[in-house]
């Protein structure tokens, strides 16, 4: 089904087509997302490249997920947690089986701090996805909640941009990362976003939802 679709109907599909079982979708979408985002860092060149090393583009796949699946919340958040948990061991065993990394890498703290990250992002880009596609959420909500995948790459952009001026860090490096971080935004935005009238009042939310996102990226240690 297509994302224009799902958003646009005009109450729940239950009925009319039967939901993918998340127990088999969300492991198998996490081993994906783990794998292909190592080949992504791998072998796609920079600033494209850049992008498997970006938190917000794992929280946009968490959002996918359940914005295009008929799950109920509950099912939809746990599909997500076991999505983005399921993916840190899977980006290392890639890393192990391509060049050859320690296995170890898989279950060590930095992993677990990854996987924890990971179980936040879920809670709230996993809810999010599934509140984007309800037609009993009040319209403001779903628009709130399509605002979500944009604010959080909006906000690591500003993040990279930011970065400008800092010596450690290229400035050419991190105004391109940054551009990239933001058409990703707008391209995202406005493919989940039936309409160009309400893809604009969704990117009016996203301003402030991107200054909280950047506060909670600082406050949880990204610099």
């Amino acid at each position: 089904m297509q994302i224009d679709e799902v958003l646009r109907s005009p109450r729940e599909a239950a009925g009319s087509r039967p939901a993918r079982p998340a127990v088999l979708v969300a492991p198998v979408a996490g081993l994906l997302l783990g794998v292909l985002d190592f080949v992504w860092i791998k072998f796609v060149p920079f600033p494209l490249g850049d992008l498997g090393n970006s938190i917000a583009v794992w929280a946009v796949a968490a959002f996918l997920l359940t914005l295009l699946n008929r799950w109920s919340l509950p099912v939809g958040v746990l599909a997500a947690i076991v999505q983005l948990v399921v993916a840190v061991p899977a980006y290392y065993l890639a890393a192990a089986v391509i060049q050859h990394d320690d296995l170890r890498n898989m279950w060590d703290a930095n992993a677990v701090l990854w996987a924890g990250f990971g179980v936040i992002a879920a809670l709230v880009f996993g809810t999010g996805g599934v509140l984007a596609r309800r037609a009993s959420v009040p319209r403001l909500l779903r628009d709130v909640a399509l605002a979500l995948p944009g604010a959080v790459l909006f906000a690591e952009a500003a993040l990279q941009l930011r970065r400008i001026g800092d010596p450690s860090y290229s400035a050419g490096g991190q105004a391109a990362s940054g551009a990239v971080l933001i058409v990703l935004g707008l391209a995202t935005t406005a493919l989940i976003t039936p309409g160009w009238p309400r893809r604009g009042i969704v990117l009016v939310f996203t301003l402030p939802l991107t200054a909280a996102g950047f506060v909670l990226l600082t406050l949880t240690g990204f610099r």
